[in-house]
């Protein structure tokens, strides 16, 4: 008699766990669905920098839709090619879904990568007019990536460059932007969790009408 009332107890026990478990994922699973639009993290300062068509890209031209930011430069032989590579078949993915949205690459590396620099660049990834890469001052870029973007990014001496040489150091997050300039999220460009979360979201933020 002791042990049946063991046993009931038991699986008593184990009944109110698998409730629980199942309650959690309910709760979980109602509280972002999927064409939910993600949380305004903060917002964009006004910039203005230099695309490489030659002309000027500011917050304000890019208003109106959501857009992709990523941070690069042309002479990285580390994670840029992989982060540009990712970027280009994120620009796919959305547009084979019929989903909208603009691409920004960002330089960290103005010295060296002018306009005419970049158009090169940018060829490799057969990046259209969607596609947008800017340079600019440095000093306005660093602050625009650290105080707007919220992103490290720094230059190291050269005798502290990492194992591939490169000697500027940023973050290889893709941010997405709405089309009022506000941040809306923070992606790990190399996961494909962070892939997968990226295009759900651009497609929460598509204009209405």
């Amino acid at each position: 008699m002791q042990a049946r009332g063991v046993e009931r107890a038991v699986w008593l026990g184990l009944g109110a766990v698998i409730a629980v478990v199942v309650l959690a994922g309910l709760w979980s699973a109602r509280g972002r669905r999927v064409d939910d639009a993600p949380p305004v993290l903060g917002a964009l300062p006004a910039f203005t920098l230099t695309e490489r068509s030659g002309r000027e890209i500011g917050r304000d031209e890019l208003a109106g839709q959501p857009w992709v930011a990523d941070f690069i430069f042309t002479r990285c032989t580390s994670m840029c090619p992989a982060l540009s590579t990712r970027m280009a078949a994120l620009r796919r993915e959305l547009r084979a879904r019929g989903v909208r949205a603009r691409f920004v690459s960002f330089t960290v590396d103005p010295s060296h990568d002018t306009p005419e620099v970049l158009r090169t660049y940018a060829a490799r990834y057969a990046a259209d007019d969607d596609w947008l890469f800017v340079t600019g001052e440095r000093d306005a870029l660093y602050r625009l990536i650290g105080d707007g973007f919220r992103l490290s990014v720094a230059e190291r001496p050269p005798d502290q460059a990492d194992d591939s040489g490169d000697l500027i150091t940023h973050s290889d997050r893709f941010v997405l932007v709405d089309g009022e300039g506000r941040i809306r999220g923070y992606y790990h460009a190399t996961e494909p969790d962070g892939m997968t979360a990226l295009l759900r979201d651009v497609a929460a933020l598509q204009p209405q009408g």
